[in-house]
C-alpha cells in the first residue's frame, strides 16, 4: 500500500494545490506538510484531517483511495499496516484497510509511556478493545479505570472517552471500532 505522504502529496497535485497553499486553507505549516508528504513525519488523526478537509477529503475517503490500489486479501502483515497516529508517542496501524465494504475498524494501538490521547473525544460509533501489553487508564463520561493485561473495554463512542498510558512501559490494545471512523 503507497504511504500515507505519497497518497496526500497525489492528492494535493490533483486538487492543483501547492504546499504553501494547503498550509493556509489547513493551518497546518508549509514545513510540516512537506515533512509529511515525504514520509519524515507521521502526522496526527487531527493533522491529517485537517488537511484532508482542506482538500476537500475525509479520512475515510482517503483511507479508500489508498487502499483501492492494493489488491484485497485477507491477510495483512505487520509491514503493511497503515500508520493513522502518532509513531513517537500514539501509533494507530489499521487492519483491513482495503477489505470491501469494510464494517469494522480493526486497530494495533501503541502508547508510549505517558502518552494520552488529550481531550476526550466521542463519535457516532461502538468501541471495544483489550489491552494486551501496560497499563491504560480509560475514561468513559465520568467513569475512569486503570486496565492492565487482558483487561478489556466495549462503550458507546458517542460518550467523551479518553486513553492514557499510566505505566513506565509502552502498552498496547487491540481494538474495533464499529462502523468505521476512517
Amino acid at each position: 500500500m503507497p504511504a500515507i505522504g505519497q497518497g496526500l502529496r497525489e492528492l494535493r497535485r490533483r486538487r492543483q494545490l501547492s504546499t504553501r497553499q494547503l498550509a493556509i486553507r489547513s493551518g497546518i505549516s508549509h514545513s510540516t506538510i512537506s515533512l509529511i508528504e515525504r514520509d519524515r513525519l507521521s502526522p496526527s488523526v487531527d493533522t491529517l484531517g485537517a488537511i484532508l478537509e482542506a482538500m476537500g477529503g475525509t479520512m475515510s475517503g482517503f483511507f479508500s483511495q489508498l487502499a483501492a490500489t492494493t489488491p484485497h486479501s485477507p491477510f495483512y502483515r505487520a509491514a503493511d499496516l497503515p500508520e493513522a497516529g502518532r509513531p513517537t508517542s500514539i501509533s494507530y496501524r489499521i487492519v483491513g484497510i482495503n477489505h470491501p465494504n469494510r464494517a469494522i475498524l480493526m486497530l494495533h494501538e501503541s502508547y508510549a509511556p505517558g502518552a494520552d490521547t488529550g481531550d476526550a473525544i466521542s463519535h457516532a460509533a461502538q468501541e471495544a478493545g483489550v489491552i494486551t501489553a501496560g497499563s491504560v487508564e480509560v475514561t468513559v463520561g465520568d467513569v475512569r479505570e486503570v486496565l492492565n493485561v487482558g483487561d478489556g473495554y466495549y462503550f458507546d463512542s458517542s460518550r467523551p472517552h479518553r486513553f492514557r498510558n499510566v505505566g513506565s512501559e509502552p502498552a498496547q490494545i487491540v481494538s474495533a471500532i464499529t462502523p468505521p471512523t476512517y
